[in-house]
């Protein structure tokens, strides 16, 4: 098991400033970081890498669809070949980082309604497009780790047993699912047993509070949630998400209105606390 952090907390360009952030995280003990890819070139994040390997931090991806001229679901084939190649710019870009996943709803527009739940159709057009780009991801050594997002923000797979048919129906090994406990606290009925039925499609886990602030500080059952992830055999990444008032859009775009640590570093410091903790004694 990997310990990891996500840098949305601070940005979503990470860069040669926030070196000494990172080498603080690197020193709480976090074995990697989580990059967000929201703009710039492979030759950009090739940078990141390097910066990160002189730092001794593994790194895995983040992103999102940022907007509807590259909504997958859409219509219009050309907004749908846009999304592919908006994913395989994701991908090229993660690979350059010199991670093997990037993860986040990346089968929608992030915060795009139709109204209603998602048709036949635009699981179809979904499918159209994470195949074109799948054989891409697994040709760079990619894994694609679709996210099931809460309806406030998403429409599309809000609950685990929804996203993993979706992914089954795929059947490529390049296109996975990422297990969120702030979302799986909003959407299942049971958080815990969403994780368990569904292990074997599970490629990464966000690890986040119920009020997105600081990992065992809220209601989210840690104990029985790190039980069952290690029983299930899972070796991966346990990577916080945790979200404050640092970036206004950003911010905007999370519902984030309130702090909810008294400053960044119990993010990340007791952030890691909880799954060293959690883990041990699971």
């Amino acid at each position: 098991m990997k310990i990891g952090f996500c840098m949305l907390l601070w940005t979503t360009a990470v860069g040669e400033e926030h070196k000494p952030l990172l080498e603080d995280i690197r020193a709480t003990g976090y074995d990697g970081v989580e990059i967000p890819v929201f703009d710039g070139t492979p030759d950009d994040y090739a940078a990141i890498g390097r910066m990160l390997d002189g730092i001794g931090l593994a790194r895995t991806a983040i992103s999102v669809i940022p907007s509807l001229d590259l909504h997958p679901l859409a219509e219009d084939a050309a907004t749908r070949a846009r999304a592919v190649d908006y994913l395989k710019w994701c991908v090229d870009c993660t690979a350059a980082l010199g991670a093997d996943t990037i993860g986040g709803p990346l089968h929608q527009a992030l915060g795009h309604f139709s109204g209603a739940g998602t048709t036949q159709a635009e699981f179809d057009r979904a499918r159209e497009v994470h195949a074109r780009v799948a054989d891409h991801a697994q040709a760079n050594g990619v894994t694609i780790a679709l996210e099931a997002v809460n309806r406030f923000e998403s429409y599309f797979a809000n609950t685990m047993d929804d996203l993993c048919a979706y992914t089954k129906s795929l059947n490529h090994p390049a296109i996975q699912t990422m297990y969120d406990t702030f979302h799986a606290n909003i959407e299942e009925k049971d958080p815990v047993g969403a994780f368990t039925r569904n292990a074997e499609h599970v490629a990464h886990i966000h690890i986040s509070e119920n009020d997105r602030g600081v990992p065992g500080r809220g209601h989210i059952p840690w104990a029985e949630t790190f039980k069952a992830i290690k029983a299930s055999g899972y070796d991966n990444w346990l990577t916080i998400e945790a979200f404050g008032r640092g970036l206004p859009e950003l911010a905007a775009a999370t519902r984030v209105w309130r702090d909810f640590a008294e400053n960044p570093e119990a993010y990340y410091r007791d952030g890691y606390q909880c799954i060293r903790k959690g883990w041990d004694e699971a």
